[in-house]
Order: structure tokens, then C-alpha cells, then sequence
């Protein structure tokens, strides 16, 4: 069924990382433009740049390749649904039809490579009917992500993890340190943990350091927490962080490591 002229063309952003894919793409869109009218209003060859590019534009699909460098489709299809008018996700994929069968959830398309422009049509079809359901992407097989995200005035903001110095959760909130500044995070701690256990180490019910950036402990009390006798000393800021009691029996042969 051929969409009338007067229906609004979908917004779309192509990221792929094969310039030869992204041409494909290109060309299947505008031969399908009569049966289903779009526009792209963004590309990019990687997720990093993705995310910049739509910053400030309202973006009704986003065709997502799967392996991409600096920040995968996966991760970008994460921080995409973090906007306040988040993109339906149509991954972009190389894999077999036994591995693609992970990325089937109801309404998260997938498309295999090389891309056939009926099933492309068929794809961006399913957009105009349904919407992706918040936390559809969560079921997603993930590897640890790069960047972190945030809101902050209206923008979403991207914090590389191999930037963050510590986290520390406050009350809701989750700061996260970097040599310059603070980030506000919308994020469990202990999601954090459970995430990034191999870059940052728990010093405090409240507090994860990088691993990198702990130089050193010495004997002292964060005035407010009768639970901290120790502080860990950082590499590339001033902060001292609080460690529990319980968590420096743990650190004591890590504390050994840093010391010889």
C-alpha cells in the first residue's frame, strides 16, 4: 500500500561505519520515498558522531549498524532512547540468522546485510504503526558501555568512563568526577558496579573509584562518616574519598599493590 503524499515523511539517521553502506542505504530509501515517504536528517559513522548530529532535531527512526568503532549500535541505540523524543531503533546487521534471532523483540527491527529494499520498506512500516517500548533495549545482549550520559539544560551530555575518576551516590543521584568537572547521573550505583567491576573499585556503600586513579590511602575520617577510619588519595584531583571498614579488609592487598 502506497502512503499518500500528504502523510509526513519520516526523519530519519543512518549510522554506519561502511561508507558503502550508507550509500546502499541512501539509495533504498529514496527508491522506497514513493511507497513510503522519509528524509534523512542525519549521518554518521559511528555513534559518538550520531548523537551529535541529532542533537537539536526530532528524529522519527534511527537505521543503527550493530559493529561500529568508539561507541556501538547497541550502546548509541541506549543513549538514543535517553532523549526526550526518543527514535525508534532498526538495527543494521551482518550476523547469521541464528545470532539475529538475540535482536527480535517485537518491535526492534533488524535488517541483514546486504540490505533488500522490500524488507527495508517493511522495516520502516512496522515505525508507523508501533513505537519502541521503554526498556525493550535493556533485554539487548551488552557489553560494558564507553560513555555514560546525562541531562543537563535540555542537552544530553556523554561522559567517556575512561574519564571518570569516581562515582558517588547522593541521596537520588549519582555524581561522576572527572579532572574538570561533576556529572549528574539518573543511575543505580550498584548497576554501575555490577557494570564497570573491572575499571572501578567499591571504597565506601557510596563510593566507586578507577581503578588508575587511586594513588594511595592514609589514615583519616571523612568528619561525617564514623564508618570511614581510612581516605583514598587520587591521582589528577584533591578530593578524598571515605573507606568503610568494611571494604578496606577487601582493599588492604590492593592498598599493598599501590605502596611497593
Amino acid at each position: 500500500m502506497t502512503v499518500p503524499a500528504t502523510a509526513s515523511p519520516l526523519s530519519l539517521l543512518v549510522c554506519d561505519d561502511e561508507a558503502p553502506a550508507l550509500a546502499r542505504l541512501r539509495d533504498l530509501l529514496s527508491d522506497i520515498a514513493p511507497e513510503l515517504p522519509n528524509e534523512i536528517v542525519a549521518e554518521a559513522d559511528n555513534g559518538l558522531r550520531a548523537l551529535a548530529a541529532v542533537e537539536g532535531r526530532r528524529v522519527d527512526v534511527a537505521l543503527v549498524d550493530i559493529r561500529m568503532p568508539k561507541m556501538d549500535g547497541i550502546e548509541l541505540a541506549r543513549h538514543l532512547s535517553r532523549l526526550e523524543h526518543p527514535p525508534a531503533v532498526i538495527f543494521v546487521t551482518a550476523y547469521d540468522a541464528y545470532a539475529v534471532q538475540a535482536f527480535e523483540l517485537n518491535a526492534i527491527d533488524y535488517l541483514v546485510k546486504p540490505v533488500r529494499a522490500w524488507r527495508l520498506l517493511e522495516a520502516l512500516r512496522k515505525v508507523r504503526r508501533k513505537r519502541v517500548p521503554p526498556g525493550l533495549l535493556a533485554q539487548l545482549p551488552q557489553a560494558a558501555r564507553s560513555h555514560l550520559s546525562c541531562h543537563e539544560r535540555g542537552r544530553l551530555l556523554l561522559i567517556a568512563v575512561a574519564d571518570i575518576i569516581y562515582l558517588r551516590a547522593d541521596l537520588k543521584y549519582v555524581t561522576a568526577r572527572t579532572r574538570d568537572r561533576e556529572f549528574l547521573l539518573d543511575e543505580s550505583l550498584t548497576h554501575l558496579e555490577q557494570e564497570f567491576g573491572t575499571q572501578f573499585i567499591r571504597l565506601h556503600r557510596s563510593v566507586l573509584a578507577a581503578r588508575n586513579a587511586l594513588a594511595g590511602f592514609e589514615k583519616g575520617s571523612d568528619g561525617d562518616d564514623a564508618d570511614a577510619q581510612w581516605q583514598a588519595i587520587l591521582r589528577d584531583v584533591p578530593d578524598r574519598l571515605p573507606v568503610s571498614r568494611r571494604q578496606w579488609s577487601l582493599l588492604k592487598s590492593f592498598a599493598r599493590q599501590l605502596s611497593s
